[in-house]
């Protein structure tokens, strides 16, 4: 009986760790990206959308992080809802480190349809711990 307690303490630590906080996206700013699709990871526990951006002649690979697969079925989107290639523009909450990432907002499709998270954008951070 120790044992199956143990585990399930272990499993229940495991579970915490993998809901993180969004304290490292600066999410009183908003930056708007325009790119192209590299990948679109439908991957737990988030998913993620690579996209090459270009500044100042070169193409720069920005990481953008998306809740996970399951909620955003719930919101509509499908493991296909982008492929590689799209042109978008992507509004991310940036990292606070200056690297090239960020926590999606929204995007638009060339063909106009807007695929969203849900979150807020008016600066009201979401899942950061109060201290």
């Amino acid at each position: 009986a120790w044992l199956a307690t143990g585990s399930l303490a272990l499993a229940a630590g495991t579970a915490a760790l993998a809901h993180h906080s969004f304290a490292m996206f600066d999410q009183k700013k908003m930056m708007t990206l325009d790119g192209t699709v590299h990948e679109f990871q439908w991957t737990n526990p988030h998913a993620f959308i690579e996209l090459d951006v270009a500044s100042g002649g070169k193409l720069q690979r920005w990481s953008i992080e998306l809740n996970s697969p399951n909620n955003l079925k719930r919101q509509g989107w499908v493991r296909n809802s982008l492929e590689p290639g799209e042109k978008v523009k992507v509004r991310i909450a940036p990292l606070r480190n200056g690297k090239h990432g960020g926590l999606f907002l929204d995007l638009t499709k060339a063909d106009g349809k807007v695929l969203d998270s849900g979150l807020p954008k008016d600066g009201t951070p979401v899942n950061v711990p109060q201290l």
